[in-house]
């Protein structure tokens, strides 16, 4: 596979919303940019023809959950299934990125920061950011779904 290079869409996939982010490689920083309240793929993928179509990814990141001693969540592959429905819709390179940890690193976050009105959705943007910028801090030993 080639490497990444332009912009990055990077998803943290839930049951109830999808978490949202962007990237930049040559800047290496990821910003949230928000969640997909949505359960019902047709909405979910009506909301991301949007993003796509503002930013013009290159390609996707996808958080795969896995429990902290490693095992698979069972989330996992339900978000295994979005990341090739990903890949087949927009035909872009789609990288799997561990997702360990990363919802609860947002909830500590946004603590520290002393907000106090955040909400779920505010937690899936920050964790889809944090997968994104594990991506690209290191882009290389993930798994990648070809378009």
């Amino acid at each position: 596979m080639m490497a990444v290079s332009g912009t990055v869409l990077a998803f943290d996939y839930g049951a109830k919303r999808v978490g949202i982010a962007v990237g930049e490689t040559a800047t290496g920083i990821a910003n949230p940019l928000g969640a997909i309240e949505a359960e019902a793929n047709e909405a979910r993928f009506a909301a991301i023809d949007r993003y796509v179509s503002e930013w013009r990814p290159v390609a996707f990141v996808v958080g795969q959950p896995r429990h902290s001693d490693g095992s698979e969540h069972a989330v996992a592959k339900l978000a295994g299934k979005f990341a090739r429905r990903l890949a087949g819709r927009y035909k872009l390179e789609v990288v799997l990125v561990d997702e360990t940890l990363t919802s609860a690193t947002a909830e500590s976050q946004l603590r520290e920061t002393g907000t106090r009105a955040w909400r779920k959705t505010d937690v899936d943007a920050l964790a889809a950011a944090i997968i994104l910028q594990s991506f690209l801090d290191q882009p290389e030993g993930h798994e990648r779904l070809a378009p």
